[in-house]
């Protein structure tokens, strides 16, 4: 069967619909992916879907393919990304969920979890394989029932959470699939929750969902301007990701989210290793470190991490694309809401939450930028800078290569690394002062422009 090679991605499989994908390619990667879970003894499937428009049609493509090769699925309808994982953890070992994420409105694809692992890499490109050659193994026994996973799903955060007090918080779903459920799941843990654009609408009219674009947290803002609320959050469109804004419109970046959730992590796992990846600022170890933790710094890629805790059997991790993860009280996986709750746990403690968000270790730094390169062109130059990098910076900083490279100064550092799921670099700078900031930006445009004379900067898409 002939399928655009583009849509296999280095963490999931994603395109556009119907270019790229369609209910022929949904089908057949029911087949593909139900036969390689068939093959490692998972008979159970949990399908879910976000909530784009495209959704019901690849799902049922998708759902149809698994049957086709035996597979017994579970349909858990329109839910966000963690709670089919939450599915996947519960009622079976795997699972697929619909999803675009954070993409624009006319791009659909699919997440997988097998046999319990987040499936990267090598794993998706077999799936591409067994497409191609049609090596799927066709067999009776298909099955597909219904079920609602909310009530359990709410239930197990509820019952684990405690808010020391009811807080008044602003929820921005942005029409994403997170409307129809995170803000039940706070009034349930005593929040009084003000609603932005819960009603799930795959067109997206108000703004894109994804909080880790500044424009799209100015509803919120004005929320926390206006009314009485005290925290507002927001989630993108699959609800894996979450964004938190103070009274004050401070926008509280993942890893600083990080140096609060590894505290009170730390409080009943001492010693515990945090994990976090090669974009995260410099201040997030030493934090981590002070809080009785090991502070374990990886590879870019939620699969990844998640791979990455289990081998050292880590408590938390997350990216400053703002996927977090907790296994201490949860399961492991990215989840907003969850983050949410635990986030709200801890602040319900204090009178006044965004000062503590506030005090948290912070620097000066850019956005992400991106340079646009030809196909391939990324992960060459990468492997290149590597050795430039530490002939040029010997001596006056650490050069780390675990994911492109990142130099650290006493002051601050910079990064550049292939994306893996798009031909771009992706350009990172930090400073702890304005002038720290100027003189390591600079000095990484210079060892770029070594080996790639006619870089762009541009503006970088999550």
């Amino acid at each position: 069967m002939q399928v655009a090679a583009s849509i296999f991605k280095a963490y999931d499989i994603r395109g556009v619909v119907p270019t790229t994908v369609t209910a022929d390619v949904a089908r057949a990667i029911g087949r593909a992916f139900g036969t390689r879970a068939r093959a490692q003894g998972s008979q159970v499937v949990a399908v879910g879907r976000d909530g784009r428009l495209s959704g019901p049609e690849l799902a049922q493509a998708l759902i149809a393919g698994l049957m086709d090769v035996g597979v017994q699925v579970i349909d858990v309808g329109m839910v966000t990304t963690p709670m089919l994982y939450f599915a996947a953890h519960t009622l079976c070992d795997s699972g697929i969920q619909v999803t675009g994420s954070h993409n624009p409105k006319d791009h659909n694809g699919f997440k997988m979890v097998l046999a319990g692992k987040a499936i990267y890499g090598d794993e998706i490109q077999g799936l591409r394989e067994i497409i191609e050659q049609e090596s799927w193994q066709l067999a009776e026994g298909g099955s597909v029932r219904q079920e609602d996973i909310f009530p359990a799903y709410s239930d197990k955060i509820v019952s684990s959470v405690q808010l020391a007090r009811p807080m008044k918080i602003v929820v921005d779903s942005g029409n994403g699939v997170a409307g129809a459920t995170a803000p039940s799941v706070f009034r349930a843990l005593g929040c009084q929750v003000s609603e932005l654009y819960s009603e799930v609408d795959g067109d997206f009219p108000n703004h894109h969902p994804d909080p880790s674009k500044l424009e799209n947290l100015e509803d919120v803002k004005r929320a926390l301007r206006d009314t009485d609320v005290e925290l507002g959050l927001a989630f993108d469109g699959d609800g894996d990701r979450l964004g938190i804004v103070t009274k004050d419109g401070n926008v509280i970046y993942p890893d600083r989210q990080m140096m609060l959730f590894a505290q009170d992590v730390l409080q009943r796992v001492p010693g515990g290793t945090i994990v976090f990846d090669v974009k995260c600022s410099q201040r997030l170890a030493p934090a981590i470190a002070a809080a009785g933790g090991v502070p374990l710094m990886y590879k870019t890629g939620h699969s990844l991490v998640k791979a990455k805790m289990k081998e050292v059997d880590s408590p938390l991790g997350g990216e400053m694309s703002g996927h977090i993860f907790f296994k201490e009280r949860w399961f492991g996986f990215d989840d907003g809401t969850y983050a949410g709750a635990r986030l709200l746990e801890i602040l319900s403690r204090h009178d006044d939450p965004s000062a503590v968000l506030n005090a948290l270790p912070t620097s000066y730094s850019t956005p992400e930028i991106n340079v646009a390169c030809a196909e391939g062109e990324p992960h060459r130059l990468a492997a290149e800078l590597l050795p430039l990098a530490q002939q040029q910076f010997a001596g006056q900083a650490q050069v780390n290569g675990i994911d492109g490279v990142r130099v650290d100064w006493e002051d601050g550092f910079g990064l550049i690394r292939a994306s893996n799921t798009t031909p771009v670099l992706v350009l990172r700078f930090e400073g702890h002062t304005p002038e720290a900031l100027e003189r390591i930006q600079n000095a990484m445009l210079e060892l770029l422009r070594r080996v790639k004379p006619d870089a762009v900067l541009g503006a970088a898409a999550h």
